[in-house]
């Protein structure tokens, strides 16, 4: 090498790299999901949480599984410490973001989901698991408004969660009023 010459950065590639006909697809499921009155809603959720799940690089794929898997296990630890290594490895995969905040809920460590949702719902505002996420933790922190301002964004994008459309209906007499 000669004096005073750079080395050679290696080229770098980004971890998450999106197909366009993905965005297509998710683009035609998701105004078909916001439809109240859609066929085989069940169907078209998992579709979209499939694609949401494809990172398009198969390292951040297997840690997402893992830490789904560790979740399941009832391993939270070990699913933070997957989900950490994929954010790491991918911070521009939504999916990630919000898999860490499920995994930092369940262990009630609710300032942790919440930044991690923020993220989530930056990279992807139409994640209605996000919003509904953010919905629950916001009402169990006693902030009914917000909470219900999430359920009702996550419920304009999905109309056929009840649990949502249950929040939705507790809280909105509380924050909103009744009606006389």
């Amino acid at each position: 090498m000669a004096a005073g010459a750079e080395p050679a950065q290696p080229s770098r590639t980004p971890a998450v790299a999106p197909r366009p006909e993905a965005s297509e697809e998710l683009a035609l499921l998701m105004s078909a999901l916001a439809d109240p009155d859609a066929e085989a809603p069940a169907a078209i959720e998992e579709r979209i949480i499939a694609l949401w799940s494809r990172s398009g690089s198969p390292t951040a794929d297997l840690l997402l599984e893992r830490g789904r898997k560790a979740m399941a296990a009832g391993d939270l630890r070990a699913a933070v410490d997957h989900l950490s290594a994929l954010v790491d490895h991918a911070p521009d995969f939504a999916e990630a973001w919000n898999a860490r905040a499920t995994a930092f809920f369940m262990m009630e460590e609710f300032g942790l989901a919440l930044a991690d949702i923020e993220r989530a719902l930056a990279l992807n505002p139409q994640h209605f698991g996000a919003l509904a996420g953010l919905g629950i933790i916001l009402e169990q922190m006693d902030r009914p408004a917000e909470a219900l301002a999430a359920f009702r964004a996550a419920r304009a994008l999905n109309p056929h969660r009840e649990p949502v459309n249950e929040a939705v209906r507790r809280l909105a007499p509380m924050v909103d009023g009744r009606d006389i």
